[in-house]
């Protein structure tokens, strides 16, 4: 059996690849988890899925996780915790594939030893290749380790990009929802609640990333991501809104075709097709019925309305830590929108106001990037806890349009 890890076992994209693994009995062993502290779920799936390591948040959720896995009468695996934990996991014996599902930039180390090892990673955390792309893709370069999407998009653009000769490729186009606020005003938008934000009208995900769709943040950072995953410029690079969310990506071609990737909106296809690339078996799930489809619709982004788009196109531009900085101001912006500290309308002005602040660096190793991560984090909470008033007079991005189509 291929042994597997799975960073952010308790969550959407964790919880989905277990299922995936169910699907393939025999396939595939669990050999490695790593969460937070939903310690109830990791007992459940520590006493199913019998993995060797696993981590937790913190000691307090380490001792929960023993005491709930003596009640139910179940050995305890090593338990390991925080970033040192999620290390362990991803660098587990044997372990041939890790999932990498954590949210935000605490996925960053764990996910770069597991490239130094060689090993397959099937990414879900933009924030990865956002914050380090550099050195993600070299880490995986110098080992031979596979780096495989497993966000919708970027796995259908890999999955479009099968057999092409990359220089005949002109350009790849990322689709997106459009998120809650797609058909909303800016006065609307400015002043939105917490509940609409977290309304999306397709996906069911985790409350950071359905803020980061509804700003539109969150294809900002795809974009990124598509930089580093297919070797391709912030000009080759584009953003359709499409509603309906089928097509969930497309690349277009030298000679004007256009290749898109179709299928249901579940999350368990990407997975399964990373854990058993290059080969593609039967899946769980239903097919597209096309005949029950009405319309596809497409869309040019709204910057005006959206410009955290802009705002990412011009970090990745300006690259080094710029792009490290927008993402870690991003995450503690949406947390203090989450937390009711600042409206909807501050967080693309504090991320526009934390750049403008930030000289960026050459992300030369994993130290430059973190320190400017913190850098950002600390930044932005000190602007938040002297309650300023936004927006900050700040011309970062002001005048940078997305990428040419």
């Amino acid at each position: 059996m291929k042994q597997i890890a799975i960073l952010g076992s308790t969550g959407s994209i964790g919880c989905n690849t277990l299922r995936v693994v169910n699907a393939f009995k025999g396939e595939f062993g669990v050999a490695a988890l790593g969460a937070g502290s939903n310690v109830e779920l990791m007992a459940e799936q520590v006493e199913q899925y019998c993995p060797r390591v696993v981590s937790v948040s913190d000691e307090e959720s380490a001792e929960k996780l023993r005491y709930e896995l003596k009640r139910r009468g179940v050995s305890s695996p090593a338990i390991g915790v925080g970033v040192d934990g999620l290390c362990e996991v991803a660098t587990c014996d044997g372990v041939r594939i890790v999932i990498g599902a954590v949210v935000g930039a605490l996925g960053l180390l764990p996910t770069y030893r597991a490239l130094e090892l060689g090993r397959r990673v099937a990414l879900a955390n933009k924030e990865t290749l956002v914050v380090a792309g550099e050195l993600m893709t070299r880490a995986a370069e110098k080992s031979g380790a596979e780096l495989l999407p497993v966000d919708s998009e970027h796995n259908a653009l890999h999955q479009c990009l099968r057999g092409e000769k990359r220089r005949e490729v002109k350009r790849l186009i990322l689709t997106a929802s459009g998120g809650p606020f797609r058909n909303s005003s800016k006065e609307e938008i400015e002043n939105a609640t917490t509940a609409q934000a977290l309304n999306h009208p397709t996906w069911r995900m985790g409350a950071k990333i359905t803020i980061d769709s509804a700003t539109m943040m969150n294809k900002g950072l795809e974009v990124i991501e598509a930089r580093w995953l297919f070797n391709a410029s912030a000009d080759e690079i584009d953003i359709l809104v499409h509603p309906q969310s089928v097509v969930h990506s497309m690349i277009e071609l030298v000679d004007g075709s256009i290749i898109a990737q179709m299928g249901v909106t579940d999350m368990r296809h990407a997975i399964q097709y990373a854990l058993t690339y290059p080969d593609r078996h039967p899946a769980e799930l239903p097919p597209l019925d096309l005949a029950t489809l009405s319309k596809l619709e497409f869309f040019t982004p709204d910057t005006e309305k959206f410009p955290c788009i802009t705002l990412a196109y011009d970090a990745l531009r300006r690259g080094g830590t710029m792009p490290a900085v927008l993402n870690a101001a991003n995450e503690v912006a949406v947390a203090a929108f989450l937390d009711g500290k600042i409206k909807f309308g501050d967080i693309p002005r504090l991320i526009r106001a934390a750049c403008e602040a930030h000289t960026p660096q050459t992300a030369s190793n994993l130290d430059s990037v973190l320190a400017a991560d913190r850098w950002a984090r600390d930044w932005v909470e000190r602007k938040i806890g002297a309650q300023e008033q936004f927006p900050f007079n700040s011309s970062f991005a002001s005048a940078t349009p997305p990428a040419s189509k």
